[in-house]
């Protein structure tokens, strides 16, 4: 039997601190039972102790996942691994993921601390740990670039405390692959009590090689990846978890282990996360993107209607691209509605949820004449949003644009319980819009991105806009969708006001990244 790949997902932790892409605690907890059904073995649900809102999504996460390991993220400090054990006290499993830096530059232009000092940190949190779960990990943050001798000392002290998964990260994509693997087979040969932990490895792409250090690190040991949806990630992103599994799934005759995941459920968890946190997918993106499976050349269709394999090295419908489903339309009922819901992995609080959502989807039904998955998650993200922090909300927008007249734009919206209306000009009919809804909340902040994309195919189909704001320092992302683009864009800016102005939740005060 091949050994298991251990598949350990960071979109809700490492991803979520892509600038813009934060994650209300209902956004966490909807990707995590979605990273559930395809059995991701470790879920990475946060950093407690950044903020209360991290911490109380860390909670939900770990209340609301059965089958797949919850996880929480605390430097090596006292402080990080109570809150972090706290956090996680209803996961029927649970693990505690503490780090801290190993790297020389790291250690005297950050820490201030000498090498002695460091492995007697790394010790006490993995102890400390303990004290709240038998599954602990340790990670050498920015073990690219330490010496490996050091390597070897501070995790074979930390093997002998406790850590049962110590994970080698390339904390600043740095590594090359064929460096990066000998790193990870000298450390197993050379540590003495390296059979008594599991070696994983945590690769950013800031050279746009993550997933080959990655591929790199298992076929010379490592046995968990550490990666996300979509490569999501600050800066360049992380090892993209679908291109890392499929990879290995696909090239069986050539890697040592493979993965348990249901890769059916890639491509629903990809436009699941791309729809919430705002950050498109783009089209030739391996796996996931929408030309992954297209062919263009006359040569290539030629040859794959002959025969598959010419052209294709998996099947789309191994990945989720094709799948028998019921078709969705506005002579569907509340049955139907909420069965495929249910399979999409929502789940309604109560009739009055399920009923709102219904009346949204009927609405949307009476504009489109098939309704695809894609609009179901799209209306869920804008629902769960407004239930939660919607102090601001559209009522009615009017736009004149015509040739060689400057368009204007007319909007009243809600907020908090009063109607405010509010005209301006503009270049077009979208920045007349956002022109005039800034004019009534006047929020000061920069437009840092605008963005449009479709949800899915045909002259009818819902455009998806995100917006990203920023003020003082202080970045959000909002989305709104519609079959007119320019109420979708007008949405996407009420969306981005209404968290700007709430509490900031979710700020991150890590001293040093993973």
């Amino acid at each position: 039997m091949k050994d298991k790949l251990i598949i350990f997902d960071t979109t809700l932790r490492d991803g979520e601190q892509s600038p813009g892409a934060s994650m209300t605690r209902d956004e966490k907890v909807r990707i995590a039972k979605a990273l559930e059904r395809m059995r991701v073995d470790v879920i990475e649900a946060g950093f407690p102790a950044a903020s209360q809102g991290d911490f109380e999504a860390v909670q939900a996460v770990a209340d609301a996942i059965k089958d797949s390991t919850v996880c929480g993220l605390a430097r090596a400090l006292d402080k990080d691994i109570d809150r972090a054990g706290e956090a996680l006290k209803g996961a029927q499993s649970s693990r505690i993921h503490t780090f801290i830096a190993t790297s020389p530059i790291h250690m005297q232009k950050k820490l201030n601390m000498t090498p002695d000092q460091v492995i007697d940190y790394a010790v006490r949190a993995v102890k400390r740990a303990r004290q709240y779960t038998d599954n602990v990990e340790f990670s050498p943050e920015d073990a690219g670039r330490s010496e490996e001798d050091f390597l070897c000392r501070i995790l074979e002290a930390v093997i002998d405390a406790g850590a049962r998964t110590l994970n080698i990260p390339d904390t600043v994509g740095y590594s090359m692959p064929q460096q990066f693997g000998a790193t990870i087979a000298n450390l197993i040969q050379r540590i003495p009590n390296s059979d008594k932990a599991i070696f994983s490895v945590h690769c950013h792409n800031d050279l746009g090689l993550a997933v080959a250090n990655s591929l790199s690190a298992v076929m010379n040991g490592a046995r968990q990846v550490e990666c996300t949806i979509n490569g999501l990630g600050e800066r360049a992103g992380n090892a993209s978890l679908e291109e890392v599994v499929m990879a290995v799934r696909t090239r069986q005759d050539f890697f040592p282990c493979d993965s348990g995941l249901d890769t059916r459920e890639i491509v629903t968890c990809s436009k699941l996360v791309s729809s919430i946190t705002g950050f498109p997918v783009q089209p030739n993106k391996a796996i996931v993107g929408a030309n992954a499976f297209a062919h263009e050349s006359g040569i290539h269709q030629d040859g794959v209607l002959k025969n598959r394999e010419t052209y294709e090295i998996m099947l789309a419908e191994d990945v989720g691209w094709t799948t028998n489903r019921m078709v969705l339309g506005k002579h569907s009922g509340r049955n139907a509605f909420k069965t495929r819901m249910a399979e999409l992995g929502v789940e309604f609080a109560g009739e009055a949820e399920l009923n709102d959502a219904f009346y949204r989807f009927k609405q949307l039904a009476d504009k489109k004449h098939e309704i695809f998955d894609e609009d179901l998650q799209a209306l869920i993200s804008e629902q769960s949003f407004e239930a939660e922090d919607e102090h601001i909300k559209l009522v009615s927008l009017k736009v004149c644009s015509e040739t060689g007249e400057v368009p204007n734009a007319t909007v009243t919206i809600w907020i908090d319980g009063k109607e405010l209306t509010g005209s301006a000009h503009g270049g077009g009919s979208v920045d007349a819009s956002l022109k005039a809804i800034e004019s009534l909340v006047q929020t000061g902040a920069t437009l840092a991105l605008y963005s449009v994309n479709n949800i899915t195919t045909g002259t009818d189909a819902q455009g998806e806009v995100t917006v990203r704001l920023e003020k003082a320092g202080r970045i959000v992302n909002g989305s709104g969708a519609d079959t007119d683009i320019v109420i979708a864009s007008a949405k996407a800016y009420i969306n981005a006001v209404n968290k700007l102005q709430s509490p900031d939740k979710r700020q991150h005060p890590q001293k040093g990244e993973v």
